[in-house]
């Protein structure tokens, strides 16, 4: 019997599917799929409502690969988006690191930059559109004044609102340049000049190499440019600067984290978890503003204690575990979440889920009983160890295999396909992979 769930808008139960098949989080439509992680949810909520009162948020997701750390960001953006804050996210891989030399660490800033997103703009790319509605809103406020839109105070009113709000950010590190690029910004933007607008958009993208480079496209020397160094001083800045704007803060998702343990070079690893403690000191210890930091990563990326972050004194003593912390106790107020295995119970929702969204999208029913999902659940858990590492991706890419079997073969009985699945199981070794599940709740602050 196939689960009744709301409808799907096609689009994104496409993308949904597909990305359920290939063993990968979705970037949209995360909540249709979500089942369990109702207390993970409910504490990076708190952790969003502490930034929307000005304050800042730090937060480590651990989990091994496949056990949701993915879908809980992408779970945790939707809901940032909805409720007003901006959000960046960004893969870390051996390009794009904390720090670096040759451009590593600005290239983590250009890719959080490039996913920069907002309700209107969810997808990305939505800086040009978040300064261009700042401007019509200090405009908005200038027309309200009773000030005749033609006339030489107008302009004058509208420029010292955008600067009266960027004056509060050029005390900070980077801030005298940030705001003097976005009033050339603005300036292009009210004289329609394109070109210009592109330029600034550049530098504050992080996009210029060289500060000839940006003098010689914005027509002004900076004395900085988004660099290894400061990239994440911008972010700062960026943080601050959406508040004063009228957004709830800004939301950084850094995943694959994994990444930075993998690195080989000690003394380069080091300088990444450098960045990382600054970074954590900075949004804990009140020096940060309207900002919130997630980050995800594997067991052995924070617990390795030779190339882990326990690896370096500073964090393992700001991140190990009290003395007084079990296993079976849950504590969510920290700055570490551990995921947990989904109940089985969870598991067999997010198999009903799936096939109701999967009759949905091929106009079919599968005809399966509750009891045939949970024969299916339990030969996946009978597997050696299943009981404590089995993940939802694991089991949902076998899962969407036997559904895409099941319709393509009409005359094959689930029992049998699920019989021959087994078979090929017990012959050749499995491997893990990685997704994940939740089940929405109406968390509102």
């Amino acid at each position: 019997m196939v689960e009744q769930t709301q409808k799907v808008p096609k689009r994104i139960l496409n993308n949904l599917l597909a990305s359920v098949a290939a063993g990968v989080v979705p970037r949209s439509g995360a909540p249709y799929l979500a089942i369990g992680r109702k207390e993970e949810v409910a504490a990076l909520l708190r952790d969003l409502e502490a930034v929307n009162e000005g304050s800042a948020a730090f937060r480590f997701l651990i989990g091994p690969y496949g056990s949701g750390k993915s879908f809980l960001i992408q779970l945790i953006r939707g809901y940032a988006l909805e409720r007003g804050f901006i959000t960046a996210d960004a893969d870390l891989t051996p390009e794009r690191r904390l720090y670096g030399t040759y451009g590593s660490g600005v290239a983590t800033y250009r890719e959080l930059m490039k996913n920069l997103s907002c309700r209107v703009s969810p997808d990305g790319g939505a800086l040009p559109g978040i300064l261009a509605r700042w401007i019509d809103s200090v405009r908005e406020s200038v027309l309200a004044e009773g000030e005749d839109p033609d006339s030489p105070m107008f302009a004058y009113k509208l420029k010292q609102g955008i600067r009266a709000i960027l004056h509060q950010v050029e005390s900070q590190v980077g801030g005298f340049d940030f705001a003097r690029v976005i009033i050339r910004y603005y300036e292009a933007y009210t004289e329609g000049d394109d070109e210009m607008r592109s330029s600034c958009i550049r530098w504050l993208r992080g996009e210029f190499s060289t500060r000839n480079d940006a003098k010689r496209e914005l027509g002004f020397s900076v004395s900085v440019i988004v660099n290894d160094e400061n990239w994440y001083d911008f972010i700062k800045l960026w943080g601050e600067l959406f508040r004063l704007i009228g957004y709830r803060g800004l939301i950084v998702f850094l995943d694959e984290c994994v990444n930075l343990y993998k690195i080989s070079n000690r003394i380069s690893r080091e300088n990444n978890y450098e960045k990382i403690l600054a970074m954590f000191n900075d949004t804990l210890q009140g020096r940060a503003s309207g900002l919130g930091i997630v980050m995800a990563g594997t067991p052995q990326f924070l617990e390795d204690t030779r190339r882990g972050l326990f690896s370096y004194e500073a964090l393992r003593s700001r991140l190990c575990d009290s003395r007084f912390q079990a296993d079976d106790f849950v504590n969510l107020i920290g700055p570490v979440i551990r995921l947990r295995r989904l109940s089985d119970d969870e598991l067999l929702a997010l198999l009903q889920r799936v096939t109701s969204l999967y009759a949905q999208q091929y106009n079919w029913d599968p005809n399966l009983k509750d009891e045939d999902m949970s024969g299916f659940l339990m030969q996946c858990l009978s597997r050696a160890g299943a009981e404590t590492m089995i993940t939802p991706r694991e089991v949902l890419r076998d899962f969407m295999t036997v559904l895409n079997l099941m319709m393509q073969n009409p005359d094959v009985s689930f029992e049998k396909i699920v019989g021959l699945q087994q078979a090929a199981a017990e012959e050749a070794p499995r491997v893990p992979g990685s997704s994940e599940a939740f089940d929405p709740d109406d968390i509102q602050f």
